[in-house]
């Protein structure tokens, strides 16, 4: 353990599977307390469980949340600051893709239920977080966006608009904070594809090997990319090595966005 995050008090969202579980492991193993929140109950339970075993009893605890739920947001929040003794660090990371077909063939009601989830959650972690992120500064906000948020493709309206949506929202989140005289940083971090449960339906329609490198053909650095390596992107975020960098977006992407 090399403890960059060592006594920092992390909520995490969508943490039962994939960036969000990884990020949880990444905490924990560089000393830090980690709040995993999900709908999925028995998937952040059994994460939780993971840790406990291999860091310590009260280094991870699993909260039931629908993160587009403002009262569960509090109720969360709240039990997570009695649990980890305060909160200093939170990871807005529960997101879908959702949504089929371009802006003729998409719902409403699937364009509003991809905001909802990605977009709505972040307002509320942030709105209901910040108290508790006061109490216990140097605090900072990690809002997981995509490289769909700053480059957009033909057919994927929601998620192109809900992720845009998540990078300015940190910013503008990073200005309050700083308004205020709060030291509580936020940024957001852009990945491409990274392999997660996101890509099953890709891998469901062409089979892994093949969904994989058609996925890969586009990114410069030929692969797609590891959910360690997006964990390692938040634990700089979350560390105070980044105590100066407010308001900004990282890009971990392969390069794409340098095309």
């Amino acid at each position: 353990m090399s403890g960059r995050v060592a006594g920092k008090k992390v909520f995490i969202t969508g943490a039962a599977q994939g960036l969000g579980a990884a990020m949880a492991r990444a905490v924990a193993r560089e000393g830090g307390t980690v709040g995993l929140g999900d709908l999925n109950i028995a998937g952040a339970e059994k994460v939780a469980a993971e840790l406990n075993a291999a860091h310590g009893a009260g280094t991870a605890f699993a909260y039931e949340i629908d993160v587009t739920d403002e009262q569960q947001w509090i109720a969360a929040l709240d039990r997570a600051n009695r649990d980890m003794g305060g909160i200093s660090g939170l990871v807005n990371n529960a997101g879908i893709a959702g949504g089929k077909g371009g802006i003729e063939e998409m719902s409403l009601a699937d364009f509003r239920k991809v905001m909802s989830v990605n977009v709505d959650s972040v307002f509320l972690g942030a709105k209901h977080a910040i108290k508790y992120l006061a109490q216990h500064q140097p605090a900072a906000i990690v809002n997981i966006s995509s490289i769909a948020g700053l480059i957009a493709s033909h057919n994927t309206p929601a998620y192109n608009a809900s992720k845009a949506a998540v990078w300015l929202l940190s910013k503008n989140i990073a200005l309050y904070c700083a308004k205020k005289g709060l030291d509580v940083r936020s940024n957001s971090i852009h990945p491409t594809f990274i392999d997660t449960p996101i890509l099953d339906p890709l891998r469901g329609m062409l089979g892994k090997e093949e969904a994989e490198a058609k996925l890969a053909r586009q990114v410069p650095a030929g692969r797609i990319g590891k959910p360690e390596e997006i964990a390692m992107a938040a634990i700089y975020l979350l560390s105070d090595e980044s105590r100066f960098v407010t308001g900004a977006e990282l890009k971990v992407d392969g390069g794409i966005s340098a095309m």
